[in-house]
This record gives C-alpha cells, sequence and structure tokens, in this order.
C-alpha cells in the first residue's frame, strides 16, 4: 500500500461501489474514515483535480474511470509556467514515446480508423488551402493522438494527451509560418499513406523525420 496516498483516495481506489452507488456524505465519510471533515475537503479537492472523481449537485460524488491524462497536466502545466523551457524536455519525452509505440500501435488500427486519418488529411489542407488559410491544429492533434487510439495503455495515452495542451500552452497553435505548415502536412500525408498500405517502416520513417521539424522551425 502507498503510504504517501491520502486517506480519501485509499478509500476511493479499494471501493469498486464508489463509481456506481457514489460516495457516502463527508460528515460520514469523516467519520468511518476517521480524518476531520476540513482535511477531507482538501483530500476530496486533490481528487477533482486530478480527475478521479466527479461532484455534481443532487447526485454527489462519483469515482470516474481512471486516466493518466489530468495529473499529467496540472503538473507539467505547473512546470510550464514555472519554466516554458521544460517544454523542450517534454516534447522530446513524447517523441520517444511515439517512436516506442508506433509499430505496435498503428498494426492495430482498424480500416475505420485509417479513413478517419484520411478525413483529418483532407480538412487539414482544405485549411491550409482555403483563403483565408487556417492552422489545422485540430486536425495535427487529432492525427497524432488517432495512430495511437488503439494502444490498451492510458499511461501512453496520457503522456501523449498532455503534450497537445503544453503544445497550446506554448503557442504552438498559432505558429503561422506556411511554408513550414506545408512541410509538417506533407509529412504527415505520408505517415498516412504508409500505413493505409501497410509500409509502418516507412510511416515510421517519416514520423520520425518530421518529428524533427519541429526543433528546426523558424523564430517568428
Amino acid at each position: 500500500m502507498y503510504t504517501k496516498l491520502s486517506e480519501f483516495l485509499k478509500y476511493l481506489a479499494t471501493h469498486e461501489q464508489a463509481e456506481t452507488e457514489g460516495i457516502p456524505a463527508l460528515d460520514k465519510l469523516s467519520d468511518d474514515l476517521e480524518v476531520n471533515r476540513a482535511a477531507l475537503r482538501e483530500q476530496l479537492a486533490v481528487a477533482r483535480a486530478l480527475g478521479l472523481v466527479a461532484v455534481k449537485p443532487r447526485i454527489g460524488t462519483r469515482r470516474l474511470p481512471y486516466t493518466f491524462t489530468p495529473a499529467l497536466q496540472q503538473s507539467l502545466g505547473y512546470a510550464l509556467l514555472h519554466n516554458q523551457e521544460y517544454f523542450e524536455e517534454y516534447s522530446d519525452l513524447r517523441t520517444h514515446i511515439e517512436s516506442a509505440y508506433f509499430h505496435e500501435a498503428v498494426k492495430k488500427l482498424l480500416p475505420e480508423d485509417i479513413q478517419e486519418l484520411k478525413d483529418l488529411l483532407e480538412c487539414a489542407w482544405e485549411k491550409l488551402r482555403g483563403n483565408p488559410v487556417q492552422i489545422p491544429h485540430e486536425e495535427h492533434r487529432d492525427l497524432h493522438l488517432m495512430m495511437y487510439r488503439r494502444l490498451n495503455n492510458i499511461f501512453v495515452i496520457g503522456i501523449l494527451e498532455a503534450y497537445w495542451e503544453a503544445y497550446e500552452a506554448v503557442g504552438l497553435n498559432v505558429f503561422t509560418d506556411y511554408s513550414y505548415l506545408t512541410k509538417v502536412w506533407e509529412y504527415h500525408s505520408g505517415v498516412v499513406d504508409a500505413i493505409a498500405t501497410g509500409d509502418f517502416a516507412k510511416g515510421f520513417t517519416l514520423l520520425m523525420e518530421h518529428t524533427e521539424l519541429i526543433a528546426a522551425r523558424p523564430n517568428l
């Protein structure tokens, strides 16, 4: 048992009914756990910030299915406010994660997933070729996440999802160099085409070349 977990988190993790039946009122829980109400409120607030519980009027408090993303978002958001240079380190971590899991992930994609990837490409190119030009940030995020959607690993998915919030926090979603964006989406098109034809080695090579672009992007 992890000794650093609060009494509330220990309770939450070990009571399956908390997801379907909800959590007792704080007064009762305070008595059951032998924790004073004020401390319990603080522990509940932490659980909400970590995305572990939902609190709704007239419904009460229920445990949510576990996801790694909210905890990462909280910690990474703090890190970037403290020092925005941490983004480069996290970006490097994300690149290694995408690299390590690429083959496993894309081999699990279903035909409908590949079609969705193609649809995202089409939407992105419409934005880039439109008048006025639009930055296909949502398509960029969704395309990368969709390639890994079939992985049965919530920690990998959490790391990848948290990256995109950080990407927005440092302003890369409003990056406006057109030639750079065009080059990025040419790589995306190549990756998706390779996945669609089963040439995963080519797709991997193109993805790794594409990740190097962010380090070499022009400063605006």
